[in-house]
Order: structure tokens, then sequence, then C-alpha cells
């Protein structure tokens, strides 16, 4: 009978040495008791590393990722804003006056020439017919145009467009007579014919000390460039 008691005895010791093993291997490594095993923690490499202290971290995918580029604006795709000029419409009309501005401007050279330029405000296409027939002062006539001078095509300005013809104003030697100052100029435009004047004529400012005029006084026919209205 002790005999069997002694068997009992370590068969019930063996089994609780099983039962505390099993109980050791579950325990938390916090010492707070033991974790069940559906928030057991994983033993393998967490998922991102510490940054060696030779090195630095690698970058993460998202930030390696280049990011679209944005679309150019209106302005730099045309290389900057531009303004429009308006389209014609309708048929060309004859330039005058009240659909032009005038601009009278004294040239360095050449020398005792002064320089027309009109410009189309209006909405229509326009015709600039012959030469501008212009009057400086009190005179009663008009100056003669430089037959050389005549385009092989009448001038037509678009809307925002410019003509050009200048004005011979005295002879650079001095041989011409009657040498004077005017302090006024009125502008005047030609019709198809090219005999009269038509429309409102147009009264450019001149400079304040005046221009000197002789009897050599003459003008251009009216140019659609201006390195041809510089030319006589």
């Amino acid at each position: 009978m002790s005999g069997l008691r002694t068997s009992r005895t370590r068969l019930a010791g063996a089994a609780a040495t099983v039962a505390l093993a099993a109980l050791a291997l579950t325990a938390c490594d916090d010492g707070t008791g033991v974790e069940s095993e559906g928030t057991r923690k994983p033993t393998g490499p967490t998922a991102t590393a510490s940054p060696s202290s030779g090195g630095s971290s690698p970058a993460s995918p998202a930030s390696e990722t280049p990011s679209a580029p944005s679309a150019p604006s209106a302005s730099s795709a045309t290389g900057g804003t531009a303004s429009k000029r308006p389209a014609p419409s309708g048929t060309p009309v004859t330039c005058e006056g009240s659909t032009t501005r005038t601009v009278a401007a004294p040239l360095s050279r050449p020398v005792n020439h002064l320089l027309l330029t009109v410009t189309n405000t209006g909405g229509k296409s326009c015709h600039l017919y012959g030469y501008p027939a212009v009057r400086f002062g009190e005179a009663q006539a008009v100056p003669p145009a430089i037959e050389d001078s005549r385009p092989q095509a009448v001038v037509t300005l678009g809307p925002g467009e410019s003509g050009y013809a200048s004005v011979n104003l005295s002879a650079a030697d001095g041989s011409s007579t009657d040498e004077h100052t005017v302090h006024s100029l009125a502008v005047y435009f030609h019709g198809r014919s090219g005999g009269e004047s038509v429309g409102t004529g147009a009264h450019p400012p001149l400079p304040s000390q005046g221009v000197r005029v002789d009897d050599s006084l003459a003008v251009t026919y009216w140019q659609q460039s201006l390195d041809d209205a510089v030319r006589w």
C-alpha cells in the first residue's frame, strides 16, 4: 500500500510540473500575468526599423512617387497676356480724322523732317489714299508730294494699325527762302480720286517751340511701313 501511494504522489507532481511549464510559456514579459493568444505581441522584426547611426532613413514609397505636373495657365501657354485688336468688320472705308489718331513728331534723321503717324481707331479697315494734305500755320496752299515716294498699292490700315508719312520741312543747306517758324498743323485726308479731302481733319500738336519751314516744304505719300516713310 505504501508503494501505491508513492507512485500516485509522483504522478501528481509530474502533472503539476507540466502545467506550470505551459503557464510560463504564455506569461507576459512585463510581469502582469498570462496573455491570451489573441493579443500576443509579434516576436518577429517590427514594421519600421530605426535608422542606423551611420545613415539616413530610407524614403517611404509615398514620398518617392512624383506628383503630377499642374496644367499651364493661359498666360504661360501664350508667353504672357497679349492685347487683342478688334477684328475688322464690313467694307473698308476711307481713313479720316474721326476714325484715326494722328501724331506729329520731329525726326533727328533725316534732319529737318517731321514724321506723321496715323493710327486706325475705328472698328473697320480704312484706306489712306494718296498723301497727307498738310497745312502749317496760316498757309493757304498745301505742299506738293514727293512723286518718287508713291507706293505700289494703296495703304490699308486694319483696326489698331498705323500708316506713316514724312514731311520735309526745310532745306538742310539753307538754300531755300521764306524760312519761318510755325506753331500749328492741320492734316487732311484725300478720297479715292485724290483731288479732294474727305471727312474731318486732324490737328496734331507741334513742339512748343514750333518748327521751321521754308519754300522747299514737301510731303511723302502715305506708307505702310516706317522705314519707307523716312527714306526721303
